[in-house]
């Protein structure tokens, strides 16, 4: 009778899966074949006994690297040996970073206990060895550019510190009309050591506008003498960087450009150089590397930022930086980015159309109510002196029936007044209820609201639609009497004169409740050639001082603005 060993000859791996030999931990030797009988014990594998000497029970094998080599007279042996149990790695450290604030919760959460986000817990591995970050590439890269000898620096008082300090000189200018604008949103000028963030939707005009202010600072330190700014894009090579200048019509000999998204080679390339500015497009594209992960990585973006945090405030060069927003509009990356930096700047502006908002979120050195207004045409952004001009229709300057729904109200954006229309529809027998553009779709409702309840008008069945002209996004509640009065002008079919604007802010019980910086607002108006003003009762005692060549038309609720506003003369 046959037995289980009286069967030709077979691979190993036929007799034996693989993965049995990796579990046990042996050694397998490449193209193995049994050339005598074996058995195997399914506990732990043991060697064979040999019959001709009087050697002890069999042993188990329980070292690896301590069992002998198999002899050529068991095994028909191959030339190569495989080890089945593989090299243990590099220990790997591993943290759970959120990507919206830079918690690090040290497990993984559906949401983040810090900043309450959903899904943005992720997992960040780095190896515990040869791991450098921003500290030290910002520390070898400074210490080559401060001068030797200066030592350590040591608390001074803030006398001392402000003794000799002029504050007038001590910002960087940006000469011209596009340079004042910009400077009017970082507060003033460009501040020596700090760090500033520009971010913006995609094709918005980052690069452009970088570009711009590159070649101003350019153009502002030149009469200082040898003064160089740098401008280095990981996005584009320096020759298309070049094209872009040339149909900008920049031409500043003052201005360098360099391609490269290594922070080391940036840091060493540019100290031949001596820049007083230094523009990196963007920082989602450079990289450190020590540091684990691509390039624009949790870990990347937040070294990456630290490391030109600590070099721009140990030589006093002033770092503008350009950041990829994500889905939602915010900076892409940690949250921790816009925490690091010291200014942040977002350029916005409709896609359909050529205006530009330059807002201040975070500015440690200036105010964060400036708003800079620029126009995009083909040699890049240009500045709006009058942005009045950009946010009234033409069409509001005719006076027809058909004009119905237009109002003109005004708003403040830090020490800037501009006029701002806004258009409003009313119809019956549409499908949509209600929509709105420019304005909170809460605040719109709850003005309605008091339109029916307080005014008396009958918009149950009404669908109403509410726009601002040149997609300006209207915050303030200055603007709430110019959108009651597009309303009521609508649903009336009674068209405005185009002589008219509108300021007071309408509270739930229909009262017109008065606004701050009334008389810059009045003042505004006043100069741009309006003859008639609409403001709150409550507002003409910080009225009674001006003289203005404008009629002033007080109303202390909304039946009374209805009454005197949409009368027929």
């Amino acid at each position: 009778m046959p037995t289980a060993f009286s069967r030709p000859l077979q691979p190993i791996s036929m007799l034996f899966p693989r993965n049995l030999f990796l579990k046990k931990g042996l050694l397998l030797p490449s193209n193995v074949r049994f050339s005598s009988p074996c058995r195997f014990l399914f506990g732990k594998p043991t060697e064979r006994k040999e019959e001709d000497d009087g050697s002890e029970k069999n042993k188990p094998i329980s070292n690896v690297e301590k069992s002998p080599r198999p002899s050529s007279s068991n095994y028909d042996l191959g030339s190569d040996w495989i080890p089945a149990t593989k090299k243990k790695p590099a220990k790997v450290k591993v943290s759970w970073v959120c990507e919206n604030c830079g918690a690090t919760p040290g497990q993984w959460w559906g949401t983040c206990p810090s900043c309450h986000s959903v899904n943005t817990v992720k997992k960040i591995s780095e190896y515990q060895y040869g791991v450098s970050n921003g500290f030290q590439v910002s520390e070898m890269a400074a210490r080559s550019w401060l001068e030797h000898g200066s030592g350590e620096m040591v608390p001074q008082s803030l006398e001392e510190v402000k003794k000799g300090m002029n504050q007038l000189e001590w910002r960087i200018p940006l000469p011209g009309a596009f340079g004042m604008e910009v400077a009017r949103v970082l507060g003033g000028g460009l501040v020596p050591g700090s760090l500033v963030l520009f971010g913006g939707d995609p094709g918005i005009g980052k690069s452009t506008l970088l570009l711009q202010i590159a070649a101003c600072l350019a153009e502002g330190l030149g009469s200082e003498g040898l003064a160089r700014v740098l401008y280095v894009s990981g996005e584009e090579s320096m020759d298309q960087i070049g094209n872009r200048a040339d149909r900008m019509q920049i031409s500043e000999t003052g201005l360098y450009l360099y391609s490269s998204t290594d922070v080391e080679d940036i840091l060493d390339k540019i100290r031949v150089f001596s820049p007083k500015v230094l523009v990196i497009d963007s920082i989602q594209t450079v990289y450190l590397r020590g540091v684990v992960g691509s390039a624009g990585n949790v870990m990347q973006v937040k070294e990456c930022t630290s490391a030109l945090l600590r070099f721009a405030k140990q030589t006093s060069i002033p770092v503008l930086l350009i950041g990829h927003v994500t889905k939602s509009g915010d900076i892409a990356g940690p949250r921790i980015l816009e925490h690091i930096v010291d200014v942040v700047l977002y350029l916005e502006g409709e896609r359909c159309s050529t205006h530009r908002l330059l807002r201040s979120v975070k500015n440690r050195f200036g105010s964060t109510d400036e708003l800079g207004v620029f126009e995009m045409s083909e040699t890049g952004l240009q500045a709006v002196l009058n942005p009045s001009e950009l946010f009234l229709s033409d069409s509001h300057h005719h006076g027809s029936e058909v004009l119905a729904g237009l109002a003109v109200s005004v708003v403040i954006e830090g020490s800037r007044t501009f006029l701002l229309e806004i258009q409003a529809l009313c119809a019956s027998g549409s499908t949509v209820v209600r929509h709105v553009n420019g304005v909170s779709a809460k605040r719109a409702d709850m003005l309605i609201s008091v339109l029916m309840k307080q005014a008396g008008l009958k918009l149950e069945n009404t669908s109403i639609f509410i726009n601002v002209v040149s997609g300006f996004t209207l915050t303030e509640t200055a603007g709430d009497l110019a959108l009651a009065a597009a309303i009521c002008s609508s649903f009336l079919e009674f068209a405005l004169p185009n002589n008219i604007a509108f300021i007071g802010e309408v509270g739930l019980a229909g009262e017109l409740r008065t606004v701050p910086r009334m008389d810059k607002r009045v003042a505004t108006v006043a100069k741009l050639g309006y003859s008639k003003c609409v403001v709150p009762a409550s507002a003409m005692k910080s009225l009674a001082g001006l003289q203005l060549d404008i009629a002033i038309v007080h109303c202390c609720n909304l039946t009374e603005f209805i009454n005197r506003v949409f009368r027929v003369s």
